[in-house]
């Protein structure tokens, strides 16, 4: 269940390796028990966002607090509120799937560990598989696991690293739905994603990151109600021809009693926008 109040405030975080800039006056925020996807390419600066946020990297620049904690001053705070399943799965395939996770659970020192992994294994769908060493698990499974694990302790805010790449269309689906449950029960997810369809899917709210600086940022209905006004020129040839066919059938004693004009999807609204500021940069 969401609410107004933001569970990650972020404000014009700046992060630069040597003379390269990855992060530029980077500014949002994310309501509690809320979804929210940041989208970018390969070297857009999504990694490094997580990782400043999780407390993992110091920003160069600027502030970043989650459930009002400061990742800087205050990092183990926000480390007790908060999870991460990076990019690359993280367990131990000679341990079965139920001793990785009563290992996470002793090392964060947790009651009912034992009750607590009968509940997540039921969860992720392994309880039939809780006994076999991870080394037999196939990659959705491993991907499953490997969330569970971070969720020992019910997390407040759980990040999710590009948490589908690899896996195949079914296991895709089933980690949209899993992400879905936990939102529903309260946890703020944080996704990076490649895949539009995934952020479409699954998120409240999106922001395209490109180039270190954040493009746009809203709900997928939002972006794609505003597209016409920024990809204006790749919208009308299609309303010309829009027009002409009313015209035609009008002409031909054809009443048009509803005419509605589709909003572009979400990868419509991210290639015109990427488009767009690489033209922008080309004319400076």
């Amino acid at each position: 269940m969401s609410n107004s109040t933001p569970a990650i405030i972020v404000s014009s975080l700046k992060k630069s390796y040597r003379d390269k800039a990855v992060l530029e006056d980077v500014t949002f925020s994310v309501p509690s028990g809320t979804i929210y996807a940041l989208l970018g390419s390969n070297g857009a600066g999504k990694t490094t966002v997580v990782k400043i946020l999780s407390t993992l990297l110091k920003p160069d620049n600027g502030n970043a607090t989650i459930n009002g904690f400061n990742v800087i001053d205050q990092a183990d705070e926000v480390r007790e509120c908060i999870s991460l399943t990076g990019q690359f799965v993280a367990v131990d395939e000679v341990l079965s799937g139920r001793e990785n996770l009563n290992l996470i659970g002793q090392l964060k020192r947790l009651p009912n560990v034992k009750r607590n992994t009968d509940e997540w294994l039921s969860l992720f769908n392994l309880t039939d598989a809780a006994d076999r060493k991870v080394s037999t698990y196939s990659g959705g499974m491993r991907r499953r696991l490997d969330i569970a694990m971070s969720l020992l302790g019910n997390p407040d805010v759980l990040f999710l690293d590009e948490p589908t790449t690899g896996l195949d269309p079914q296991n895709r689906i089933a980690m949209w739905d899993l992400v879905k449950q936990l939102s529903l029960k309260g946890t703020t997810v944080f996704l990076t994603t490649q895949y539009l369809e995934e952020a479409e899917y699954l998120a409240d709210n999106v922001a395209i990151l490109h180039k270190g600086q954040i493009l746009v940022e809203g709900t997928p209905q939002y972006l794609k109600q505003i597209m016409p006004a920024r990809g204006a020129k790749l919208n009308f040839d299609n309303e010309i021809q829009a027009a002409k066919a009313v015209e035609i059938l009008n002409e031909n004693n054809i009443e048009v009693t509803n005419f509605e004009q589709s909003l572009p999807s979400l990868e419509d609204v991210f290639l015109t926008l990427i488009d767009e500021k690489m033209e922008d940069n080309q004319n400076e």
